[in-house]
């Protein structure tokens, strides 16, 4: 049996607009997440530097690229004993950063 998920809608858009370059490693990634999910208990590719998100319980956030992240959640078993992942978005394109207006002093 294999882990079940399901995509935000945001996730598929941001998905959609990475490179083919960039897409061969988010799913090099995602066949990584999915073995690590396989083990009992899950254990995960160190280079996914997979860990939480910082002022939060539930949300997980994984790495697939220097400037590549996806975020999830565990949601409640569609298959009994696999785990269902519930996929978001960020930063999973990966942007280039936009120069920060500095505003004048009044």
């Amino acid at each position: 049996m294999s882990p079940t998920y399901e995509a935000s809608q945001r996730f598929l858009r941001e998905l959609a607009r990475l490179s083919d370059d960039q897409h061969d490693a988010f799913l090099s990634a995602k066949d990584e997440l999915i073995a690590g999910l396989r083990e009992r208990p899950p254990r995960f590719a160190p280079r996914l530097r997979i860990k939480r998100v910082k002022g939060s319980d539930d949300v997980w956030e994984l790495t697939w690229a220097a400037d590549g992240r996806a975020t999830f959640r565990y949601g409640a078993q569609v298959i009994t004993g696999e785990a269902h992942v519930l996929l978001a978005a960020n930063r999973l394109a990966q942007h280039p950063r936009r120069p920060r207006r500095l505003r004048p002093f009044p």
